[in-house]
């Protein structure tokens, strides 16, 4: 049992998200991160889907109930046991009556806690993950509160041994100016091209607006092709007929702030998408801060499929690197 002393700025439980619902307007939701998440599961000999805590911004205090392993990654939000700094991105142990809290974040936005056996919450929708918008999944649908107590499971696959790491190859690195690789489409075919080219060419600046729901970023003004609206469509030029959102889809309404749609969006609506985030980087998305730099910078289809199956490679790497310690 692990139970929440604080609870940090917002701190859910998340797995690798809430597959296959989509079309009935059901978000994934799940680990906004899924390459520090993967990992973290890794280091602790977790199946692949066990659930961890998400920690934004600001870290939870914990109080451990039973000896357990536990494993942080993601963004840099330096975790203490008892007082005593601990290294992230490495196996550690706990024992009944631990500590574990956090420093202030000093890069990245979000970590993960893995637990051995991951963390035992009802399985809604075939997933663990928190939906807060609606109420569902992880820890009563919400934000852990003070004086929860979590449960630890048994989905793990084996045993990984105190001090085990990766190296720092695999480890990103997460400052303020990032670049975020786009496919344009759906409707990039709506903006003037000089608008089209500005999206591309300026460093836009991540609001206060940004949270798993979406990033609001701030920059210039978008101009879209002027038209007669079609039936269905609402008047402004930056509104199409219905069309579906992908994850990491990039809307402008009325051209002014372009909105990234993240892990718990909606799934559609009437607003023209100008590009998707490809898949690998909605993980770099995910440790982008209000106030940091983002370029965006269009690839290809092919290009952005041939960037998941480098993901998928250097992720069967780092298991076979912590297989071997």
């Amino acid at each position: 049992m692990i139970k929440i002393l604080k609870p940090g700025l917002q701190t859910t439980v998340q797995d690798r998200g809430r597959i296959g619902y989509y079309e009935i307007g059901m978000p994934p939701s799940g680990a906004m991160d899924q390459y520090s998440f993967a990992i973290a599961n890794l280091l602790v000999g977790n199946r692949e889907n066990a659930a961890a805590l998400e920690i934004t911004y600001m870290g939870p205090e914990l109080e451990f109930q039973q000896n357990a392993v536990i494993a942080i990654t993601g963004g840099e939000i330096p975790p203490k046991i008892n007082g005593m700094s601990v290294p992230q991105w490495s196996t550690l142990d706990v024992k009944a009556g631990d500590i574990l809290s956090f420093d202030f974040v000093k890069s990245g936005a979000r970590a993960y806690l893995a637990v051995k056996g991951g963390i035992d919450v009802p399985i809604i929708q075939d997933s663990r993950s928190t939906y807060t918008l609606c109420g569902i999944g992880g820890y009563e649908g919400r934000a852990l509160k003070e004086r929860d107590v979590l449960s630890i499971g048994i989905d793990y696959q084996g045993s990984v041994s105190k001090g085990t790491t990766i190296p720092d190859s695999f480890i990103p690195k997460y400052g303020k100016h990032h670049e975020i690789r786009v496919v344009m489409g759906l409707c990039s075919y709506r903006l003037m091209q000089e608008s089209k080219d500005r999206f591309l060419s300026i460093e836009w600046t991540v609001t206060p607006e940004a949270n798993r729901v979406g990033y609001r970023f701030k920059g210039e003004r978008l101009h879209f092709i002027p038209r007669d609206q079609p039936f269905g469509a609402g008047s402004n030029p930056s509104n199409v007929v219905d069309l579906g959102y992908p994850i990491g889809s990039i809307q402008v309404p009325d051209g002014i702030e372009p909105i990234a749609l993240l892990n718990d969006a909606v799934t559609g609506g009437g607003y023209a998408t100008i590009a998707t985030i490809i898949s690998t980087d909605l993980s770099r998305m995910a440790q982008v801060k209000t106030n940091d730099k983002v370029r965006f910078v269009n690839v290809s289809l092919d290009e952005a499929i041939r960037e998941r199956q480098k993901w998928k490679e250097q992720l069967g790497k780092i298991q076979n690197i912590i297989m071997k310690n």
